[in-house]
């Protein structure tokens, strides 16, 4: 009886063991096509569209871009620690008038722990300062009661902890509170429902936090939160087989990937996932840098926590530039269209940086991760129109009316309207 215990105890495990989120190997030849579409994008050097996430992909995958990656590497540090607050460039430099943003600086951060580097002396300790500094300023704009916002957003305020953390920086437990009572209390949203990858980037940090020992006394709330936003990724899923939608689903498969769970049909779901995937693949789906990024990784078996102890000697594929010439290989032009909101206190104006063809809808969700920009909208049989815009909402008998600057008004809503390169788009409240 003793025997059979034991083995009806170790039938137990495995099977706990066999319900988690495993990719089963892809393909090496379309890896390497996905890679080599991260190319283009590694030639361009300039500040408007240096990307961290694409060093970070590269690292995490199973190929590389040669001399390629080590170049990008090297631009990245010059833009970001010469425009960093406090550095010697940064005050004479023209070219520095727009500082790092929150989610970048932590992309940057991300890049040096790829790079097996940790942010240490002068240089990194400004890195470091000026990150917990932007943490802190969410933080007050959360407020002590839970009822503000962060002037960016809680997927840019899971990043920076994230990246904290695989830097092995403690976090004050107030920092990770505002982000476990966020997902305790259903604050992860964006654009009226549930956000699965601002969801799973407070599940990378959860789960980096926990691996790292940090945050004890948070430990149990911390284990929940992850087991919370597990399970709502989950329910997240379509029929298809995407965690909320094809672009979401690389970094909802980072975080699935980081831990097992019981009785939840883990292995399942990941599976049904990975073959949606690589339906899309074979569509041409991914072209943007940021989401073939996330996806990399995926298909090599790691995830933004692997950050914690990169292995920056695992044998790597070179990258070929690609032979033929394709149209998804090719980097899609960029544009420039101004979003400026006039009718508040604090008036709102920036140039926003979008691929030729997007929507106004995109242009808005781009002001978004750049921070500094809020909006909410809801949904109608028309289309999503807005109904708050810099935490202002619309009252009764009034509206956000969207216009070409100066006073013509658009006769398409976000998600039809595809400014041009150049134009400027107004937000107005106004009452009717």
């Amino acid at each position: 009886m003793r025997h059979l215990g034991a083995f009806l105890f170790l039938l137990g495990v495995l099977g706990a063991l066999t319900d988690i989120c495993e990719i089963p190997e892809v393909d090496i030849q379309l890896v390497e096509k996905l890679g080599q579409r991260l190319l283009p994008w590694m030639d361009r050097l300039s500040r408007d569209h240096l990307n961290p996430s694409v060093y970070v992909g590269l690292r995490l995958s199973s190929v590389q871009g040669g001399t390629k990656e080590k170049l990008y590497l090297r631009s990245l540090k010059l833009d970001y620690q010469q425009c960093l607050p406090g550095s010697a460039f940064s005050e004479n430099d023209g070219d520095c008038q727009a500082k790092p943003s929150m989610g970048r600086l932590s992309l940057y951060l991300l890049a040096l722990r790829a790079n097996c580097e940790f942010a240490r002396g002068r240089k990194g300790d400004r890195l470091i300062s000026q990150l917990k500094r932007f943490l802190e300023d969410e933080n007050r704009a959360i407020g002590h009661n839970h009822k503000g916002h962060p002037h960016t957003s809680y997927y840019q305020y899971g990043l920076g902890i994230l990246a904290l953390c695989v830097h092995r920086k403690r976090i004050h437990d107030n920092l990770v509170g505002k982000l476990l009572y966020a997902v305790e209390h259903d604050h992860p949203l964006h654009q009226s429902h549930f956000s699965v990858d601002t969801a799973a980037m407070a599940g990378l940090a959860f789960t980096c936090l926990k691996r790292s020992n940090f945050n004890s006394d948070q430990r149990q709330r911390i284990t929940m939160a992850i087991r919370t936003v597990q399970e709502k990724i989950l329910k997240a899923q379509t029929p298809e087989g995407y965690f909320g939608n094809v672009y979401s689903t690389p970094l909802a498969l980072q975080l699935l990937m980081t831990s097992p769970m019981s009785g939840a049909k883990l292995g399942t779901a990941c599976l049904k996932a990975k073959v949606a995937l690589l339906a899309s693949l074979q569509d041409g789906a991914f072209q943007n840098a940021l989401m073939i990024s996330q996806l990399l990784p995926v298909l090599n078996h790691k995830t933004y926590v692997d950050l914690i102890s990169p292995d920056c000697l695992a044998p790597r594929v070179m990258l070929e530039p690609a032979t033929t010439t394709l149209p998804q290989i090719q980097v899609p032009e960029t544009i420039s269209v101004t979003l400026q909101v006039l009718s508040l206190l604090r008036p709102y104006r920036q140039a926003i940086p979008v691929l030729a063809g997007s929507s106004l809808e995109d242009v808005l969700k781009k002001a978004h991760e750049l921070g500094g920009f809020t909006y909410e909208t809801q949904a109608s049989l028309s289309g999503p129109y807005l109904i708050s815009v810099m935490g202002k909402a619309a009252g009764k008998r009034e509206f956000w009316q969207l216009l070409q600057a100066p006073n013509t008004p658009l006769q398409q809503g976000i998600a039809d309207y595809r400014p041009k390169d150049g134009e400027t788009i107004e937000l107005r409240l106004v009452s009717w």
